[in-house]
């Protein structure tokens, strides 16, 4: 008898002509089999408290109208992956939720979406929400969430916690339209390498309302550096573009974010608080023919919190580089031991409606910074979903 026979199976109808088919499981075996037999519209049910790790998925398509859905049971106690090379690994995917999981002690990367290396192909409509990923490597570029060739993406109330110490939380190769939004990476010491990474001919994604705690030497790689073969799509001469981060909080780290051979990135509405060294950077790693060198960052409405003696570093620019593109405007920067100036953060272009030395009275409220100045800061600056104003 197949396997998937044996399985609860519940067919919940959905209109007269459509039935979606609810199954449940309680082994890697049988979320294999219960895998290899979905149909659109198909929801996977865990019910178990934890599975072996290493499990790879193929080729698993639903529609926009009926995806797939592979889920933990319980959204306040995820189903625990744990193990294996990586995971949990899904490849060639659309139209695709991976739900109320629990990943951790993989050796490798924590949750693989790719396109199967099928450049011309990519993984399409992918949704990760609610999945904790933590404990990952723990040497080496390891990452929690690792996606190559994705289109049309959300991850959302995502929360990635020591990963690799090479590695990122998130780490995007060759990615276009979607959106990181409400996810918390967090990570114990300076060893990693980013929190958020787009790189690869990455494109159109947006950062929003995340917070980042001690994520290493870059809260936000907005670009990096990528081998040419790994670019999607091939011949693109930039590792980033049109990228947007916004309304997030930064907390330590070495830089809150680096603009990485990024061609137009957009930074604004963001807290930002104590930066070991930097409070960001503009760089060029990949400097091939023909690649663009950095440019056309715009810097806005934040709020920086951090100490005089950064101040004259504040921003790192490096060779290769177009720093004269960038574009500065209305941040609010507050040192906490004393007053400083314009000409003290040594900008690499002239900041327009610049605001110093106000003390934004930044507070931390369940896990959030929360700006709590009164009326001398415009409502605007800062993370906006994180204000709270007294009155």
């Amino acid at each position: 008898m197949p396997l998937l026979l044996v399985l609860p199976l519940l067919f919940l109808c959905v209109s007269p002509a459509v039935a979606v088919a609810e199954i449940e499981v309680t082994s890697k075996t049988e979320l294999l089999q219960a895998v290899s037999q979905a149909k659109p519209g198909t929801v996977i049910t865990i019910t178990s408290k934890s599975l072996e790790g290493g499990i790879s998925i193929k080729n698993l398509h639903g529609t926009s109208e009926m995806p797939i859905v592979i889920r933990g049971k319980d959204p306040a106690n995820r189903c625990l992956i744990e193990g294996g090379h990586f995971g949990l690994q899904v490849s060639d995917p659309a139209h695709v939720v991976l739900e109320n999981l629990e990943i951790r002690r993989a050796s490798q990367n924590g949750l693989n979406v790719d396109d199967a290396s099928t450049y011309d192909s990519p993984a399409l409509h992918v949704t990760l929400r609610n999945i904790y990923v933590h404990d990952i490597g723990p040497s080496g570029n390891c990452d929690g969430i690792k996606l190559s060739g994705v289109d049309y993406l959300t991850i959302e109330n995502c929360q990635i916690e020591r990963w690799g110490k090479g590695g990122s939380a998130i780490d995007m190769v060759g990615c276009h339209q979607g959106i990181v939004r409400n996810c918390t990476m967090k990570f114990d010491t300076m060893n990693s390498a980013s929190g958020v990474q787009m790189k690869g001919g990455t494109s159109k994604i947006v950062v929003s309302r995340c917070f980042f705690s001690e994520c290493g030497h870059r809260g936000v790689n907005i670009g990096g550096s990528t081998g040419l073969p790994y670019f999607r799509p091939r011949g693109v001469t930039y590792e980033a573009k049109d990228i947007t981060v916004e309304d997030c909080t930064f907390i330590g780290g070495m830089a809150a974010m680096a603009f990485v051979g990024v061609d137009r990135a957009i930074v604004q509405h963001n807290t930002i608080v104590d930066p070991a060294k930097w409070v960001l950077r503009i760089l060029q790693e990949t400097t091939e023919p023909g690649f663009v060198p950095c440019r056309n960052g715009v810097f806005r409405n934040n709020v920086i919190q951090f100490k005089a003696e950064q101040a004259f570093r504040s921003v790192n620019v490096g060779p290769h580089t177009s720093p004269e593109t960038f574009q500065f405007e209305s941040n609010a920067w507050y040192s906490i031991d004393r007053k400083i100036n314009e000409s003290a953060l040594r900008l690499p272009v002239k900041e327009k409606d610049g605001i110093y030395n106000i003390d934004p009275q930044l507070k931390l409220v369940n896990g959030r910074m929360r700006v709590a100045t009164s009326q001398q800061l415009p409502s605007n600056v800062g993370a906006r979903q994180l204000h709270s104003r007294d009155q």
